[in-house]
């Protein structure tokens, strides 16, 4: 088998060509020879074209390279300016802030001066304007404060004593100046003199009396719904009759008890008859307190608090207690005086002197 190819070029070898073949054969160099150049200038372009690309690709990153430095530096120094100019931002508002803190410090002791000048200002104006007050203007308004301090006393005490000195030592200055001007002032507290004299004022101490004497009663007082007790004047009697047989004297004995189980009495306060003994005692003890309230309202000048402790306490006086008993129509009736003294306990004012002596002084 290994002889047989050996042989074979051999054979075909000594086979003479064909015109045809010889003819393939003779221009097959010469389409070799025309290609080569060719393909060796399409591969010179080429690599030219990839050589361009690859600079031009070369140079467009080195100019990108170039720009993004730029950036970074610009944006370096940007950064920079940015923090300097921060800190100086800080800087600025601290000394603004230190500003607005010395100027807020001004401004008060600014504030503070200008109080004290304006405050200086009106004690010079008053001073100014007390120098150039006449001597009447000036009697004016002593008189005024002397009245206003008088009605206060008077307020206080519950006694127009105060008022009435505090009139007549007015009508004394009034009366030395001899102003005809100043008349309508004096005939003005003349008349609230006389008004005050014949005014129908109360007996501030003879109420305080009546209300301590009320609260003593109190506890003699006896309730609606007590057994009533036989009287001394029957016992009396009984004592002063012959005495009795034996039998008159057992009737009388069974009469008595038959009459002690029943007892009919007419109470028109249902309370009264709930009313257990052992209450009684606090029942009397406040009505005691509202009495005691009604007289530290009398002393404290509230009339009107006073009228209602009494109130309220004539109240309860006939809704818990005896009202046919003679102590109790007593307490009554000295509730109702001291009721009605309360309702006149106001005393007079001096409203007409003083609005006069107000548009006096102020030259009207």
């Amino acid at each position: 088998m290994s002889s047989q190819p050996a042989s074979a070029p051999s054979e075909q070898s000594q086979i003479p060509p064909t015109d045809g073949a010889a003819a393939a054969h003779a221009g097959a160099p010469q389409a070799l020879t025309s290609a080569a150049p060719r393909a060796l200038t399409v591969s010179r372009a080429l690599a030219y074209i990839i050589l361009g690309v690859a600079a031009a690709a070369l140079i467009a990153s080195g100019m990108l390279w170039q720009k993004l430095s730029n950036i970074q530096e610009q944006l370096a120094r940007q950064s920079a300016d940015a923090g300097t100019s921060a800190i100086e931002a800080r800087t600025l508002a601290r000394q603004a802030h230190e500003l607005a803190r010395e100027n807020a410090a001004r401004q008060a002791l600014a504030e503070t001066r200008l109080a004290e000048v304006a405050l200086q200002r009106s004690q010079v104006e008053e001073l100014v304007q007390s120098m150039s007050r006449s001597r009447d203007e000036n009697m004016l308004v002593d008189i005024e404060s002397a009245l206003r301090l008088a009605q206060q006393q008077a307020q206080a005490t519950g006694s127009v004593e105060p008022l009435l000195g505090a009139l007549r030592s007015a009508d004394q200055r009034l009366e030395r100046a001899g102003q005809p001007r100043l008349s309508r002032v004096r005939a003005a507290v003349l008349r609230d003199t006389e008004r005050i004299k014949t005014s129908n004022l109360t007996d501030v101490p003879g109420l305080l009396a009546r209300l301590d004497e009320a609260a003593r009663q109190v506890d003699e007082l006896p309730l609606a719904n007590a057994v009533p007790v036989a009287s001394a004047s029957t016992g009396a009697k009984k004592a002063v009759a012959a005495p009795p047989v034996w039998w008159q004297r057992l009737l009388s004995d069974i009469r008595e008890e038959v009459r002690a189980l029943v007892r009919i009495n007419r109470i028109d306060q249902p309370e009264a008859v709930l009313l257990a003994p052992d209450q009684a005692f606090f029942l009397k003890e406040n009505l005691k307190l509202r009495l005691l309230n009604a007289r530290l309202s009398l002393l404290s000048r509230q009339s009107g608090m006073a009228r209602d402790d009494v109130l309220i306490a004539g109240a309860a006086l006939r809704k818990y207690f005896d009202p046919s008993a003679r102590k109790t129509q007593i307490l009554a009736g000295h509730l109702e005086q001291v009721q009605s003294q309360l309702r006149s306990i106001e005393l007079p004012r001096i409203d007409e002197s003083l609005a006069v002596l107000v548009t006096a002084a102020a030259g009207r």
